[in-house]
């Protein structure tokens, strides 16, 4: 049996966006699948059936090379792409294949807004990237798995029982890819239906002011901090919708095949992050000349006056 390396260090989403590639390569090869992430984000992969074995990157690329030079590859996937995994893959010499990041493009975007992107989403172009071994897109989409002791019993009764309310994420790793607060209280303000409000232990301080200032509403639940990152996605499964920024919660909802509100800010959808075949809706300021500012983000608007975020018409909600 063959033995191929794919790495992804980071983050949430891009590592969920990798799962076609895992298992196509795992169903229509048949290939022994190992996996090399951060330790911060190995349960993401933990629990995927098409990875026999996860890798984990702690502190020294040094280490991690010579554990992997134990397995002796035949192939390395790069879907990182940066010099790190330049180090590990010179060190393995085992035929290596990378995935075009399309950084000269994405910089002719951002700073002269000329785009050169090509249609097509991150996951195709991973794909792309293995399709000289003989793996095809199944057309499956993405691939999430919670293991048992993370699934969100939910009551079978009353506001938050499953396919009765709506999921927001309402976090992201930059400010400026976040609705400000004001604008979220305004977004929970329109949905009539029961809310459950997720984000990590960070965006908890944010959650609470949004239930402050919406006393009335005894239908929305703090989840922020409350769950880890295999129970949100639980809560996001049994969500009758989704609303969420740029961030990996929206993937984790595709991979469900949600329906998902995206809101974009200071990035775009042009970059090839959108929701993957799953039924969503693109929430975004068209026609601002700033816009995108960066291909990641900032933690304040480089123009102070964030009209990306500032501006959205969140009309949409009434309809949740």
């Amino acid at each position: 049996m063959k033995k191929v390396l794919i790495i992804r260090f980071s983050s949430i989403g891009d590592i969920v966006l990798t799962t076609p590639v895992v298992r196509c390569i795992k169903k229509q090869l048949g290939y022994e699948v190992h996996f090399c992430t951060k330790e911060s984000y190995k349960n993401i992969v933990a629990n995927n059936p098409y990875v026999d074995k996860v890798h984990i990157l702690k502190n020294s690329i040094s280490e991690l090379t010579k554990e992997l030079q134990k397995e002796k590859f035949d192939y390395v996937i790069d879907l990182h792409k940066n010099l790190r995994t330049l180090r590990v893959k010179s060190k393995l010499k085992a035929p290596a294949y990378s995935f075009d990041k399309l950084n000269i493009q994405k910089w002719l975007m951002v700073q002269f807004k000329i785009n050169r992107l090509p249609a097509i989403h991150i996951v195709d172009r991973y794909l792309k990237t293995v399709a000289s071994l003989g793996v095809e897109n199944d057309n499956e989409g993405l691939d999430y798995f919670i293991p048992e002791k993370d699934n969100v019993i939910l009551s079978s009764s009353g506001d938050f029982k499953a396919g009765n309310y709506v999921a927001i994420a309402i976090g992201a790793q930059h400010a400026t890819k976040r609705l400000p607060l004001h604008k979220l209280i305004e977004l929970c303000t329109n949905i009539p239906s029961p809310i459950i409000l997720l984000g990590g232990k960070e965006d908890a301080d944010t959650a609470e002011q949004i239930m402050a200032a919406l006393p009335e509403r005894a239908d929305i639940f703090q989840g922020c901090g409350a769950f880890n990152l295999n129970q949100s996605a639980s809560i996001i499964k049994q969500a009758k919708t989704v609303v969420s920024h740029d961030t990996g919660l929206m993937h984790i909802a595709a991979a469900f095949k949600k329906e998902i509100w995206s809101i974009w800010g200071n990035t775009i959808p042009e970059f090839g992050m959108y929701p993957y075949q799953t039924h969503h809706h693109v929430i975004e300021r068209n026609n601002l000349s700033c816009r995108p500012c960066s291909k990641i983000g900032y933690q304040r608007c480089p123009k102070k006056h964030f009209k990306c975020m500032e501006e959205q018409d969140l009309s949409f909600a009434k309809e949740l």
